[in-house]
């Protein structure tokens, strides 16, 4: 199935000190949640059964408007007004390593992998927020599959396209760019593991990972590594960028796990954006709810100290 789409185009110790803000910004959220951008609508989408049930969507306005994506800001309102420009086409992505042989594949191959599914996901913010959201995308593994892994290969680590000419400087940041997110070979694999083209039916706008993206629904947000232009299979547990900058903060695995708080704050409840400020708290569930599908994964781990 052809799926070709034309194209036209977490957080360090200084930043989380704000956190406060969300709770007593409603206002200012309000009018965040507006900024948008105008984005391709995908045909041929099927429906999945991956899918949290009758929970609310989180508003669009919402998801494209409140995000992190620190090449393009630091604050929650930045990336959708820093990436407008944004350059996504040609978009080759390259997989290397631990492989029989090295593969570069352009966007529009990857698009004619697998057909495309509407994948609802919670996902939970190491910050303290949650969201609801339509997904379109397919199985990581799908890609991960048209190279041959050696018998060395046990992890796969992810980078992300970085220019100075289109993002904010490492500096203004507080970050180390590229950014870079790593997981077993056995989490690559999973199918959860999604890699996503768009959300809410359309293409993802820029400030969302655009045009390639992870979204993992059981680990903390951070970790589904937004605009990936290189996947490396490797023997040894690569670094990742936040376990770099903050790793008390910031493990490897970060599944969500409401008895491994964050340094500066609990981990047990979470506040879901764009349910109203007094309405949104509930508590944070192992894996974010996905423990049936993914805890197999971690049989016999110590989940405080693999965190």
């Amino acid at each position: 199935m052809n799926h070709a789409i034309p194209y036209s185009q977490v957080t360090p110790k200084h930043v989380y000190v704000n956190r406060r803000r969300f709770l007593t910004g409603a206002a200012a959220f309000a009018a965040l949640a507006k900024a948008s951008l105008a984005n391709t609508k995908l045909s041929g989408v099927v429906k999945s059964a991956y899918n949290v049930g009758k929970e609310k969507i989180t508003p669009y306005s919402v998801i494209s408007g409140y995000n992190n994506f620190y090449e393009f800001g630091t604050g929650k309102d930045e990336p959708a007004k820093l990436s407008k420009n944004f350059r996504t086409m040609p978009w080759p992505v390259t997989l290397e390593g631990e492989i029989a042989a090295s593969k570069t594949l352009d966007f529009d191959a990857i698009l004619k992998l697998a057909p495309l599914e509407e994948r609802i996901y919670r996902h939970r913010c190491v910050e303290g927020w949650s969201i609801v959201v339509p997904w379109v995308g397919f199985s990581l593994s799908t890609l991960l599959k048209q190279v041959e892994p050696t018998g060395q290969a046990r992890f796969v680590a992810f980078e992300s396209f970085y220019d100075r000419r289109q993002m904010i400087s490492a500096r203004e940041a507080g970050i180390a760019f590229p950014y870079l997110e790593a997981l077993r070979l056995d989490e690559a694999m999973h199918p959860l593991a999604l890699l996503a083209v768009g959300l809410y039916g359309e293409t993802l706008p820029n400030q969302n990972g655009a045009p390639l993206r992870l979204v993992l629904p059981w680990k903390y947000g951070f970790k589904s590594i937004k605009s990936i232009v290189r996947i490396r299979f490797v023997e040894q547990q690569p670094r990742t960028t936040w376990q770099s900058e903050w790793p008390e903060a910031y493990g490897f695995y970060s599944n969500v796990n409401p008895q491994r708080d964050h340094p500066g704050h609990s981990q047990k409840y979470e506040f879901r954006l764009g349910e109203g400020l007094f309405e949104q708290k509930r508590d944070t569930l192992l894996f974010n709810g996905y423990g049936s599908q993914v805890a197999s994964l971690y049989a016999g781990m110590d989940l405080r100290k693999n965190y």
